[in-house]
């Protein structure tokens, strides 16, 4: 359910985290540099600068980093997160060195971080002895880069050349127009033919079932006599492949866009669009969308409009690069019954409340009564995104300034609310041709229980809601939960329940507690995947007989895929599933994302064994 193809802001989370987490990723080599010389303190000094990013009032997880040594060779990233999670330890995130044996982890407080470094330290595994130890943060690219090319660097290189015909940083003469170059970072094929668009998005599918077909074969051998018949049957692939469903519409298509508020990359100041390039390339300048194929005219008139209001104050745009500055980010999420909602994100830094108080009122009259007026702006929201203590915008407090407090859609004849930090698919069209694929696999009769997994605002259950026995939702984001629990109620549903909290804390409970001889389980993760926790719990369900995974990133997904065929285990109990069929959808027209469905049921051995007699 993650939102690739996806948030057309060019790496460019609205966060403190940007800057340590996403954006500085220098070399494992340059990093272990970093930290040896850290050791001796020589470039505390000098280099104060290139760390500034760490400040007490801000969050990033760098101030939690260690590094862990001597791991044994040959493990991947999946064995040390596996490793990790097997003792209790929750990383933030990992960076593992294939060709050396040590890794960085990052984590979201200190707690955690002093924790792992109590249960892992001197700690046996495969043999070796490990060892952690504090890690010295990463460095500010843009900062960094600064500083190579004024040649201020270890044994006093020279600054790179300048590309011919770049004069004083200016664009070149040979570079294509703004328009064109902000296509590509967001759209990357808005010039390639639609079909040939499907076609390179199906074959990506297929590369995904062979690999699991691989995968499969090495991890549960009872499974080799049905494998060998499907890779005959299905171009090596574990399963059939049902033709790739487009979207209905091609362009415009983005109910959601994140812009940044940056420098445009035109010289004009208080820009609001995507970015251009890549922090860690040195780049916070931004292109407005006027010309991207994907945005909306809705979303496009509620830019224009903010961008026109925000230049008559006299606020500065947020820096990432010296933490100064006001204005960050502007959400605009569009209906297709003509609704609009607008989220301002805004660091106050140490502005009086009076101060900020007047720029709320101020934002409000332009919209109400002013020239934004006829942008079509029916939801008006304003974000401090001051003092952070936590990666996630959802902890952040929405201020409704005008408006109603939520849009609405409808979707397959339903209508849901939709609220600032509430999951829904980007694409509406194309969720109604994916959630119609959803009802028809599930084989779903009156006497089904739906177990939906990551449900967002309900919209997969709730558009199954009238054929089964029952619905359980499980959601992390309260505020998606409660717009569910409307939407289920607008929709005269009864059957319908929906619970806030980790899918890997609510779900085991929760399907332990079905006595439901018919359970079908439908899980629309995020690009990462279900937790572990939630793999092996649906393992051990048994009668939990079949699942839906819709997998906005089949290749993130590939160890769920993977948990859910391999054979039993002292880790991994219960029948293995195994896949029937697959499809893509194409959510994200333009770009190389697309949802691939995934239907899995489980391996009854006895009809197993008569198949592979009858090859």
């Amino acid at each position: 359910m993650a939102d690739v193809g996806g948030s057309p802001v060019a790496d460019a989370p609205p966060s403190n985290e940007e800057n340590p987490e996403d954006l500085p990723q220098v070399s494992g080599n340059d990093d272990a540099k970093a930290d040896d010389k850290a050791d001796g303190g020589t470039e505390a000094s000098s280099d104060a600068g290139m760390y500034r990013y760490i400040r007490e009032d801000l969050f990033t997880s760098e101030i939690y980093k260690v590094e862990i040594r001597n791991l044994p060779k040959f493990i991947g990233f999946n064995d040390l997160k596996k490793f990790l999670a097997k003792h209790g330890v929750d990383p933030h995130k990992i960076k593992l060195f294939g060709k050396q044996t040590f890794a960085f982890v990052t984590f979201k407080n200190e707690e955690e971080r002093d924790k792992a470094m109590k249960m892992v330290h001197g700690m046996q595994w495969k043999g070796q002895v490990l060892s952690v130890r504090h890690a010295k943060p990463k460095v500010d690219p843009i900062l960094r880069k600064r500083k190579q090319e004024e040649g201020d660097v270890a044994g006093g290189q020279p600054p790179p050349k300048r590309a011919e015909g770049d004069e004083g940083g200016k664009r070149g003469a040979e570079e294509p127009p703004l328009s064109v170059q902000i296509a590509n970072v967001v759209t990357p094929l808005w010039n390639v033919p639609y079909e040939e668009q499907l076609r390179r998005k199906e074959q990506e599918v297929v590369g995904v079932l062979q690999r699991l077909a691989k995968e499969i074969g090495s991890t549960n051998k009872a499974m080799l006599p049905w494998l060998f018949a499907q890779k005959g049957k299905y171009n090596r692939m574990c399963c059939s492949l049902t033709a790739i469903r487009p979207s209905p519409t091609q362009t415009e298509y983005r109910n959601k866009c994140e812009f940044l508020i940056s420098m445009g990359a035109d010289g004009e100041d208080k820009t609001v669009g995507f970015r251009l390039g890549k922090y860690k390339g040195g780049s916070c300048a931004v292109v407005g969308p006027a010309e991207t194929r994907h945005v909306s005219a809705e979303a496009k008139r509620v830019v224009s409009a903010f961008q026109k209001f925000i230049r008559t104050t006299s606020y500065s745009v947020y820096s990432p690069e010296t933490y100064e500055g006001h204005w960050k980010q502007l959400t605009v999420r569009t209906t297709r019954s003509g609704q609009a909602m607008a989220v301002a994100f805004f660091n106050p830094q140490k502005l009086p409340e009076e101060e900020v108080n007047t720029l709320k009122s101020s934002m409000k009259t332009y919209f109400t009564e002013g020239e934004g007026k006829d942008s079509g702006v029916t939801s008006l929201y304003f974000v401090r995104e001051g003092q952070r203590t936590s990666p996630n915008l959802e902890d952040l407090p929405c201020e409704l300034v005008a408006g109603e407090s939520s849009i609405h859609e409808e979707l397959l004849g339903l209508k849901f609310r939709i609220s600032p930090n509430s999951f829904f698919q980007v694409n509406t069209g194309a969720a109604e041709v994916l959630y119609t694929a959803v009802g028809e696999w599930a084989q779903l009769d009156q006497d089904s229980t739906v177990l939906d997994v990551c449900c967002g605002t309900g919209t997969i259950g709730i558009s199954l809601a009238k054929r089964v026995k029952k619905v359980i939702g499980i959601e992390l984001c309260h505020e998606a939960v409660e717009d569910a629990k409307v939407n289920a109620e607008v929709n005269g549903l009864t059957n319908v329940e929906f619970h806030c909290g980790k899918a890997e804390d609510v779900f085991p409970n929760i399907v332990n507690a079905l006595v439901s001889a018919n359970v079908t389980a439908i899980v629309d993760p995020p690009r990462a995947g279900l937790h572990s926790k939630v793999i092996l719990a649906i393992r051990r369900a048994e009668h939990l007989k079949r699942l839906v995974y819709v997998a906005c990133n089949a290749k993130a997904a590939m160890n769920n895929f993977i948990d859910l065929c391999r054979a039993p285990s002292n880790r991994v109990h219960g029948v293995p599933f195994r896949p029937v069929r697959a499809m893509a959808v194409d959510l994200f027209p333009q770009t190389m994302h697309v949802e691939m469905l995934l239907l899995l049921e489980r391996v009854d051995y006895n009809s197993q064994q008569q198949e592979a007699s009858k090859q």
